[in-house]
């Protein structure tokens, strides 16, 4: 599915990705351009693509090229590139979607719902009347635990 119309695709640093890739990794896959995706931007550490299963239009994965399991396993080369690039990407978004919020995150480990282990952040613009009652936020992914 095609959703995020971006006038142009951001380049920078772009860099040869042989780092550590595992062959069953989907994302690694991507990164070495085994599996065919439309990347949105690359930068030094990592790259944005559209999530395949977006929970929102303009729904936007940012992926280290180096295999690594999550935000704990990460080294801080990487973690401080990610947050400049949801900064770098949520101005995109905003320019072609205008969301109302945002919601960012990742699940580190199964039992968190991690089902691609490879660090990937999520990048999800929020509308007003997405959903009937936003308190409580990330806080749903528990649903007992989102009213408070």
């Amino acid at each position: 599915m095609i959703f995020l119309n971006l006038k142009y695709i951001l380049l920078i640093n772009l860099v040869p990705v042989i780092m550590f890739a595992k062959d069953n990794c989907i994302f690694c896959q991507m990164a070495e351009k085994k599996k065919e995706v439309e990347i949105v931007a690359q930068f030094e550490h990592c790259f944005v693509i559209k999530d395949q299963y977006p929970v929102s239009p303009g729904h936007l994965l940012i992926i280290p090229y180096q295999h690594t399991e999550n935000w704990f396993t990460s080294d801080n080369a990487v973690k401080e590139e990610i947050i400049r690039v949801l900064d770098k990407m949520k101005k995109l978004v905003d320019d072609e979607y205008h969301p109302d919020g945002y919601n960012i995150g990742m699940n580190c480990g199964q039992v968190a719902g991690q089902t691609v282990m490879h660090l990937h952040v999520h990048l999800i613009p929020r509308f007003e009347g997405d959903m009937d009652n936003p308190k409580g936020g990330v806080r749903g992914v528990i649903p007992s635990k989102q009213k408070y």
